[in-house]
């Protein structure tokens, strides 16, 4: 970061007040380079928690309620039609059972998103752990 001396036609040195910008490009492009290679690599990956050894031996089958929900939002609970209210209140008591009882359920193909993601709300807002969703070959076509 010198200064140019440049001489005049009269004789009299005057300052060039210009700066040399080149090395202070190549300062910020070491800087640039060196900040790049020392970023950590982004990690695209899902932690799971998986279970350690080997599962305890199953004695007894598990309890599987199957929870249907009809094109017009009509639960049933086992084959037996239930209101939202009876339906809540059997999660409530199948969350209380041990060991908890397989939930499974099967959207009909035409039932609003809304119907569904209420069921699985209620289930989940109740203690329902073991749910899952059957059936759905049926979305494939």
């Amino acid at each position: 970061m010198g200064m140019n001396m440049s001489s005049g036609s009269g004789g009299e040195v005057e300052p060039m007040m210009e700066m040399n910008m080149t090395p202070m490009i190549d300062v910020m492009l070491v800087l640039i380079i060196m900040f790049i290679t020392t970023l950590p690599r982004a990690n695209h990956s899902v932690n799971l928690n998986n279970p350690q050894g080997t599962p305890p031996p199953r004695d007894v089958e598990p309890v599987v309620v199957k929870i249907d929900v009809d094109f017009d939002g009509t639960i049933s609970w086992n084959g037996e039609v239930v209101s939202r209210t009876q339906l809540e209140d059997r999660f409530v008591a199948a969350a209380a059972m041990n060991p908890q009882p397989e939930v499974h359920l099967q959207p009909n193909r035409l039932v609003s998103y809304k119907s569904v993601a209420g069921v699985m709300a209620a289930a989940q807002s109740r203690g329902i752990t073991k749910l899952g969703m059957v059936g759905n070959e049926q979305f494939l076509k």
